[in-house]
């Protein structure tokens, strides 16, 4: 699995904005892509100017052909007027269970 965790900074005015075409983004995205398994928008609890999206895809194959794609393409026409980002902050492999132990 493929995840990562991005930030935008919104312009006030425009929370609500950015909000429905991230969820919109999302609805499409996990209906219309195989590949993506999870979508979601979270509110900063100490800056109401800051989301995340935190998103999580087959692997990167299916995120690149997501990156690609019209929904994609469609958040970032519309983002971009009012709100700064992506800024990444976690992307990488699910590490799977192993013989080691990584807890150390």
């Amino acid at each position: 699995m493929y995840q990562f965790l991005v930030s935008f900074t919104v312009k006030p005015e425009n929370r609500d904005d950015f909000v429905r075409a991230a969820h919109r983004t999302a609805r499409d995205s996990l209906a219309n892509e195989p590949g993506s398994h999870r979508f979601e928008v979270i509110a900063d609890e100490e800056n109401a100017d800051v989301f995340y999206l935190n998103e999580v895809y087959e692997d990167v194959d299916a995120f690149n052909a997501h990156a690609g794609g019209p929904y994609f393409a469609a958040f970032f026409a519309e983002a971009s007027a009012y709100a700064e980002g992506p800024t990444w902050l976690m992307r990488g492999d699910v590490v799977a269970d192993g013989p080691a132990d990584l807890r150390s």
